[in-house]
């Protein structure tokens, strides 16, 4: 595993070699997200969405913790995608500081 993937940092510095996929709620994703994420709420990944990401870019999966995209990051490995959770999720992130922002262009908060 490329642990580097598993950290708010190193994802922050991977950002143009990896697909992150956030799989929050409506709500989360609205309050604040990573610059370049796709939303995918993780009961639509279960149901199969996200089938058309590309196999051929690792992907990092992220919650707000940590817990919801652990197991989205197992479901897609089964699924046969290079994926990674963020551990400590959007709590992490803004806690390293990192930049991340709100639907309306505004600096984000973690809902």
């Amino acid at each position: 595993m490329q642990a580097e993937l598993t950290t708010p940092r190193g994802v922050y510095e991977r950002l143009g070699d990896v697909t992150v996929v956030d799989v929050r709620e409506p709500y989360e994703w609205v309050a604040g997200r990573i610059d370049g994420a796709v939303h995918i709420p993780l009961n639509q990944l279960m149901s199969g969405a996200g089938a058309d990401l590309d196999k051929g870019r690792p992907m990092v999966m992220v919650c707000r913790v940590g817990n919801r995209s652990e197991l989205a990051t197992l479901m897609m490995q089964a699924r046969g995608y290079e994926a990674y959770n963020l551990e400590g999720g959007m709590d992490a992130w803004a806690r390293e500081g990192l930049p991340f922002e709100a639907e309306d262009g505004s600096p984000g908060t973690v809902a």
